[in-house]
């Protein structure tokens, strides 16, 4: 099977949806090799940028690839409104799928098109989005859901959103989760640990009402510091200027982006993650701090409660009162903060990146067989 997968989202920094994209292409080699006997996987990725060349990774090295010096807009503009150029003329090679890691297909002229919708917040609040983001998806999606062969979305909350709004049949959607990292929990969480937020600065991720629930919980003795790791978009310039200022200031502290090699020791300082997001097409930081026996409150929005199940407090994101409340019990009560981190180690030991990767598979296949019958 000859696939091509767009790894645009992973050329820059790996946060959210680059993340996944690189994981997957990990799992799916590891499970399907090129030269395997059975279910042999032909990969390729696909990046193009006018300044920016493909560097992959040690854990990448050799994967066959194609990087084509064309800006990023234009190729997106072209592929979104025209269907053109198909991915055989840009990769000079010829497929049985192409693989796209966002709502719109990637063209082709006999390929199969499978597309990965992570959410789809961006009809609802497309003030939240930017550039091609903005201009494309709210008016596209739809359509080119319904002409894809086959959607992967990594939740079950997203997988009826697509049904609902999108008026796709259930059996042409497939749940494809991201697996848990391979870490193991380092044993005793520290005490005097700080409470950690990861994740891009946006407004999605609701990082002002978390303020407005560190600010009310200020007054405790001992609080621990708020640490924000991840990228800062321009929206995020009044929470930076916040944080600079009393009563914030010395005890929030803006980390920037952290590079994936780097993660997990972000997380071992913790004493607890907070997620209070909108909403989430699933929360890879959740499970992330899951694996490691962190305790987590999340917002009880989107796939967040599929993800984390009974291992810690959900709360209304809306409500900072209620975002105080769910972090301060799990100050308060160590004995519950020991238990909802216990959960959450079982938790994500069911999110695997080899199921990830056999679903996607699957996928393939289906699309494949969708594409044949059409053609036919």
């Amino acid at each position: 099977m000859r696939v091509l997968i767009d790894y645009r989202p992973a050329l820059r920094a790996r946060s959210g949806v680059g993340e996944y994209t690189h994981q997957l292409v990990k799992a799916l080699l590891a499970v399907y090799p090129p030269h395997a006997k059975a279910h042999p996987l032909d990969l390729t990725l696909f990046s193009s940028s006018w300044s920016d060349r493909l560097r992959l990774s040690p854990d990448l090295a050799g994967v066959p690839a194609v990087d084509r010096r064309v800006p990023v807009r234009v190729l997106n503009f072209a592929w979104h409104r025209l269907a053109w150029p198909p991915a055989e003329t840009l990769a000079r090679s010829e497929f049985d799928v192409t693989h796209s890691l966002h709502p719109l297909i990637l063209p082709s002229r006999n390929a199969a098109h499978v597309v990965t919708i992570h959410d789809l917040d961006f009809l609802d609040h497309p003030e939240r989005t930017s550039a091609e983001i903005r201009r494309d998806y709210p008016l596209l999606a739809r359509d080119h859901a319904r002409r894809a062969d086959r959607i992967l979305v990594p939740s079950r909350f997203t997988a009826t959103e697509v049904q609902r709004r999108f008026g796709i049949d259930a059996d042409k959607i497939t749940v494809c989760s991201p697996g848990a990292p391979d870490w193991q929990p380092s044993g005793t969480r520290p005490r005097n640990g700080y409470m950690l937020f990861f994740g891009t600065l946006e407004p999605r991720k609701n990082v002002g009402g978390l303020l407005d629930a560190y600010a009310r919980l200020l007054t405790r003795p001992s609080m621990p510091d708020l640490v924000l790791a991840g990228r800062a978009t321009p929206d995020a310039a009044p929470w930076l200027d916040r944080i600079a200022r009393p009563p914030l200031s010395g005890h929030v502290r803006h980390i920037g982006y952290i590079e994936a090699d780097h993660r997990r020791e972000v997380y071992d300082g913790a004493r607890l993650l907070v997620q209070p997001s909108f909403e989430e097409g699933f929360g890879i930081p959740v499970l992330e701090a899951m694996s490691l026996g962190i305790p987590v409150v999340a917002a009880d929005r989107g796939a967040l409660p599929e993800v984390l199940g009974d291992a810690g407090p959900l709360v209304n994101p809306e409500d900072p009162d209620a975002l105080a409340a769910g972090i301060g019990r799990l100050l308060d009560d160590e004995a519950y903060a020991d238990a909802c981190g216990a959960r959450g180690v079982l938790r994500a030991r069911q999110f695997r990146w080899t199921a990830s990767a056999e679903h996607a598979y699957e996928a393939y296949e289906r699309a494949i067989e969708h594409r044949r019958c059409v053609l036919a």
